[in-house]
Formats: C-alpha cells, structure tokens, sequence
C-alpha cells in the first residue's frame, strides 16, 4: 500500500471513526497515559516560555496544559479536524500538515513533540524522515520527544478486554510483524520495540538519551477492572494510585520497558 493510501486511512479513521479529543480523559488507561507523559514532559522541557512544535499534536490534549503554563505552541497535526479542535480547546497556533514535511525553518523551535506521528507511519522511511524533520527545526541543545506504541501492547490490551483468545492470531501477527493493517478497531499502525526506537532515532541524527515506560506494568489492569464493573475508575482510587506508582518505579528497570502501553524517547540535539 502506498504512503499516500495509509495517510487518506488514517485520517478517515480520525475524521470519522474515532474521537481522539476525549481519548486521554476518558478512560483510566487514557488518564494514566496523560499523567504519566505530562510528569515526563516537566522532567525535560526548558522553562517557559520556550517554543514548543506539536507535530501530530491531535486535538491539543497535551497543547492545552502546555499553553496554559506559559509555554509557545504551535501544533502540526494531518487531521483539520484535529486542528480546529485544539485550536478552540488550547488557543495555540495550528496548521495542517506532515510530519514528514514540516514547514517550520531550521533551528526555529526549542522543543519538537512527536507523540503521535509514528504510530501512523509504517514505512520506516517515513518514520525517519519524520525524526529528520524534528532534528532539522529544533536549535542546538533543544529536544525532541519521541512516543512510540510498545510491539507487545496488543497482548495486555486484549487480555484486559477479554479478547484476546478470540483473535489471538492476529495478536501475535502484531507482535511478530510491529505492523498492524487497519483491518478493525484500529486504523493502520506501527508497534515499536525500544531497541527498535532507539535504532531509528540514531539514524536520524537523534541518540535516546533516555527511554521512559510510560504507563508502566501495571495500565492493563486499571484498564480490565474499568471494563469489567463497567464504572469509571477515579484517578484517587486505590487501584489506580498503584499503577501510578509501579510506572514510576518500573522506570528504575528497563526490562520492564516492554510491558507498558507506549514508549516515551528524550533526545537533546
């Protein structure tokens, strides 16, 4: 399938199948996702208010907080719909367009923000292209962040829905290929090992000075238990207070890298 196929597929699912502007508030796993990635951000980003680039920045989720702490964002995302959400929801600068083609000019930004775009680039090189494209806008000494869906995440996201023996095949096909072809419930997509990340930042001019476990070992079980009572799980429950904790100590071992749901990379340019 050509890029140009792939892009029209994922922006029709994000158009018009799937509402990525509620994604991370929703749900417990969405909340520990946004948490979780929020915290790592304060960690690394310069104060503000440094010139952010939300490449494939979506609705705004993370836009929104970064504005309102004073930071300069400018979103990129391929989606309008996307656009038009987050410049209502964030009040940032937005425009429509690629990640692999940034309009942005060289060195012009003090952070790049891709928690998005590699998700949807199945190609590999695309995905360095995109990473390129990050390295070529941010100044000397700035950062892009990288997030990559982890290759073994489908195994903990159908045992937690009680899927997984059902279309156990397909699964494995995921975790075998990093490839997903769009074929239900989700639109085309590229699983990432960390090793793999890691190697594909490196050729793009960008080593991973660190690679974070996101919402740690833990986010299947938050994610079964909202499913299984069928009630909204609040982010002071017990329960959910623990997955917090294990995905921050979990960061102290990088075996563990591989049973969290998405895969957050820091490089310093």
């Amino acid at each position: 399938m050509e890029t140009k196929d792939i892009t029209a597929r994922v922006a029709a699912w994000y158009s018009d199948e799937f509402e990525e502007a509620t994604r991370l508030t929703d749900t417990a796993d969405g909340r520990l996702e946004m948490i979780r990635t929020r915290e790592l951000l304060h960690r690394h980003l310069p104060p503000a208010p440094a010139k952010v680039l939300d490449v494939g920045g979506g609705p705004g989720a993370h836009a929104e907080w970064l504005t309102a702490e004073g930071y300069t964002v400018h979103l990129v995302d391929p989606v309008a719909r996307h656009t038009e959400q987050a410049a209502e929801r964030a009040g940032c600068s937005v425009e429509v367009g690629d990640a692999r083609e940034l309009a942005a000019p060289d060195t012009s930004v003090d952070v790049a923000l891709l928690l998005g775009p590699l998700y949807h680039l199945p190609d590999r090189t695309d995905r360095i292209q995109a990473l390129a494209e990050a390295r070529r806008v941010v100044r000397p000494g700035g950062l892009v962040v990288v997030a990559a869906i982890n290759r073994y995440a489908s195994f903990t996201e159908h045992t937690a829905r009680a899927t997984l023996t059902r279309i156990a095949d397909s699964v494995s096909q995921i975790v075998d290929t990093g490839f997903y072809d769009g074929a239900r419930g989700f639109t085309v997509a590229k699983f990432h090992t960390a090793a793999e990340l890691t190697l594909e930042m490196a050729e793009a001019g960008l080593p991973a000075t660190r690679i974070y476990s996101v919402e740690g070992p833990m986010w299947g079980i938050v994610k079964a238990v909202e499913l299984r009572t069928g009630e909204p799980m609040r982010d002071d429950d017990p329960l959910m207070l623990c997955a917090l904790e294990a995905a921050r100590r979990a960061e102290q071992h990088p075996e563990l890298l591989a049973a969290s749901s998405h895969l957050l990379a820091i490089s310093q340019r």
